[in-house]
């Protein structure tokens, strides 16, 4: 039975940090790209986020987001 439980929390884990690396779920105020506060999220995702922000514009695109 724990072993079911300790299963059940990694899977929801691995979800919930799958879907937050999901550019529409990122892009929380839907204006089609993804600001550094939409990021700040995945750490990941800040670690890298000025080298995927090629244009410089200070925000991620979906092309930008799709190299990550």
């Amino acid at each position: 039975m724990l072993n079911k439980a300790l299963a059940l929390i990694a899977f929801a884990s691995s979800s919930a940090a799958f879907a937050a690396s999901d550019f529409d779920s990122l892009d929380t105020d839907g204006s089609g790209a993804i600001s550094p506060s939409e990021a700040a999220i995945d750490t990941d995702l800040m670690s890298e986020f000025t080298e995927l922000d090629t244009d410089g514009n200070g925000e991620l695109s979906k092309d930008e987001f799709a190299k990550f």
